[in-house]
């Protein structure tokens, strides 16, 4: 089989596509092969070996992924051979075959395309996470996502609509406002794209007020952090909830604590891929009510680009560069 392999830690361009050997399924696990693969930032950070998990050398990125099952190993009795799936594997997903725990397997409506099956699980399952369980965002408060173009951003501005929240989003064009407001923003705003200085932070504190009628974020969504981050907390709510989803713009920040107490609000973090291994029946909950809600029209995930296995390295480079718009897929057809 084909997989795209990191050999040495580096940038998407290093990446490269051989032959290895077919996969064999372990106890409780199974061999998936690959019709679609979702890229995502942390492959970003993988493949550079600045991610929390640090797979052993050579790997191939990629963590979640759709295809049919090909081989089960022992103990498993779901899925079966010939299902269609679902998978969050970690990494291994830019190849043709790749092994995943059976119970990290959900079955993909007969009526969903691989690449719109690929594009679910690390995305909405992050927002789904940040916005439910930990924010426990209410019907009626405010929603503030920055990035809001991105498939973290984007799944958060549709999560939060379904949830009953008045969704504002923030990126860094109008091009990508103007996406997140077609999924279903209710207004927008543009920020400077790269660092900030003390005025241009000022006023994005000054629009995210403005936007909540002077009330501030009753939730903000930051998937950008470094210099983003500290104005966003100025614009929080009383007894708002910022959630740390990731650090797209490069630099993980430092927030000067009294703003939390002036505000009485929370800095929550957001570890999806942790809560998954810690809590996975509830995981398993949250990616069905996405499934139903996507069956139901209720989401729709973008995919803006597609890119052949061979072509991988540059659909990461699209989500370093910050390109991106929803999702970017690698497809083995």
């Amino acid at each position: 089989m084909k997989s795209l392999l990191c050999k040495a830690f580096g940038p998407p361009e290093n990446l490269v596509l051989e032959e290895v050997p077919d996969l064999v399924a372990g106890k409780g696990q199974v061999v998936i092969a690959v019709k679609a693969c979702g890229v995502n930032f942390p492959d970003v950070l993988i493949i550079e070996d600045k991610y929390q998990f640090k797979p052993p050398l050579p790997f191939a990125p990629g963590a979640e992924i759709a295809g049919v099952v090909k081989a089960v190993g022992a103990g498993v009795e779901r899925p079966r051979v010939g299902d269609r799936v679902i998978a969050s594997c970690g990494w291994g997903g830019m190849a043709e075959q790749v092994l995943a725990d059976a119970a990290k397997c959900i079955p993909m409506p007969d009526d969903m395309d691989f690449a719109t099956g690929s594009a679910l699980v690390l995305t909405y399952g992050t927002s789904h996470y940040a916005l439910k369980d930990r924010a426990k965002l209410r019907p009626g408060e405010n929603l503030v996502v920055l990035g809001a173009a991105g498939g973290v951003g984007l799944a958060a501005v549709e999560l939060g609509k379904v949830m009953g929240a008045t969704v504002i989003a923030g990126a860094s064009n109008q091009e990508k406002v103007d996406l997140a407001i077609a999924h279903g923003a209710d207004r927008g705003f543009v920020y400077p794209a790269g660092s900030l200085d003390r005025n241009q932070q000022k006023e994005l504190s000054e629009t995210i007020k403005q936007l909540t009628d002077g009330k501030g974020a009753d939730v903000l969504y930051d998937p950008v952090g470094g210099d983003y981050a500290e104005p966003a907390v100025r614009a929080m709510a009383w007894e708002g909830r910022y959630l740390v989803i990731g650090f797209a713009a490069g630099a993980i920040p430092r927030i000067p604590l009294n703003l939390t107490l002036l505000k009485s609000c929370d800095i929550m973090g957001v570890f999806w891929g942790a809560f998954t291994a810690r809590n996975p029946k509830r995981n398993q909950e949250h990616l069905a009510e996405i499934s139903r809600w996507v069956r139901e029209g209720k989401l729709h995930p973008h995919i803006s680009a597609r890119f052949e296995l061979a072509r991988g390295g540059q659909a990461i480079r699209m989500l370093a560069d910050r390109k991106a718009k929803g999702k970017v897929v690698v497809t083995m057809d």
